[in-house]
């Protein structure tokens, strides 16, 4: 295939990102493709799509279903490509090849059009949950822990809140301040991925459930549990409904309630404070109304 007949969907070029900045890589994404399709001894079988920041193509190799990720080369790509070679297909999409300095990596190919977002929320969460679990295996040393994390959030959440109105009563911000200072500990050597929710979770071949663009982390496995909960909760009626979901996801994971719950409640308090700052609408009030069935 020549570069000419791979064509850049219009709606990834339409994306904010590329309002600021990545548009050279934008024009050599064409070049890109053909570039390590030949290195890798690829044949593209189909459509290039996207995400907000990636760009998909299906290939094959001696008749084998993969997928080339390309994405604007960076620090991330190379930590992505670590976390992939990590868990080595456990519960995790599997790196076939990398080539963190061009921001592409080969990987199996996994149904990019069906995602856990597709299935019932009642479905999902347990699923989820003892993906969390799966993943807790021991973790390199090296890597970020996620009591380094909310230690550094928890020094500028005050001055937040302040800053963006007082969008939530004085007595919430307390609470998780107090969830803060608990979380801000641990002893637990588990790997942990900073970023899974539905989206983040496609069907596969070798497995059913797959996680795809892990951040790995070391620490405590309920980090993402808040997460898991805002990204869904349009699915959810009520706060009965959100409870019952988040004790499906406890119970799944094998997290104490208690402490699942400062998770829940430090970080959606972050992420409320963070949507504020950049602008978002929609999910600060998802996570108003997570905080509401908490209460």
């Amino acid at each position: 295939m020549a570069e000419s007949d791979i064509t850049v969907p219009q709606s990834f070029l339409a994306m904010p990102r590329w309002w600021s900045e990545g548009s050279a890589w934008l024009e050599a994404l064409p070049r890109l493709v053909h570039t390590y399709c030949s290195r890798w001894q690829l044949t593209v079988t189909g459509d290039m799509k996207h995400g907000s920041n990636a760009a998909v193509v299906p290939v094959a190799r001696a008749g084998e279903p993969l997928v080339l990720r390309l994405t604007p080369p960076g620090p991330s790509v190379a930590e992505q490509a670590d976390a992939l070679r990590f868990w080595d297909g456990r519960g995790m999409v599997q790196l076939i090849d990398a080539d963190p300095a061009g921001g592409v990596m080969l990987l199996e190919r996994l149904a990019t059009d069906a995602s856990l977002r597709d299935v019932p929320v009642a479905e999902a969460i347990p699923i989820l949950g003892r993906m969390m679990r799966r993943l807790a295996i021991p973790a390199p040393g090296h890597v970020r822990s996620t009591a380094d994390v909310v230690a550094s959030r928890m020094a500028t959440l005050q001055a937040e809140w302040e800053r963006w109105g007082r969008p939530f009563p004085e007595p919430v911000l307390r609470r998780a301040l107090a969830a803060g200072s608990r979380l801000s500990r641990t002893e637990s050597p588990l790997a942990v991925n900073g970023d899974l929710h539905s989206e983040q979770v496609l069907r596969g071949g070798r497995e059913r459930w797959l996680a795809v663009d892990p951040v790995l982390m070391r620490g405590d496995i309920a980090y993402d549990l808040g997460r898991i909960l805002w990204t869904r909760i349009d699915d959810m009626s009520d706060a009965t409904e959100i409870n019952r979901h988040f004790e499906a996801a406890v119970s799944a994971a094998e997290v104490d309630r208690d402490h699942g719950r400062d998770w829940v409640l430090f970080r959606t308090i972050d992420y409320w404070l963070w949507g504020l700052g950049v602008g978002l609408t929609e999910d600060p009030e998802r996570c108003r109304r997570l905080m509401l069935a908490f209460a």
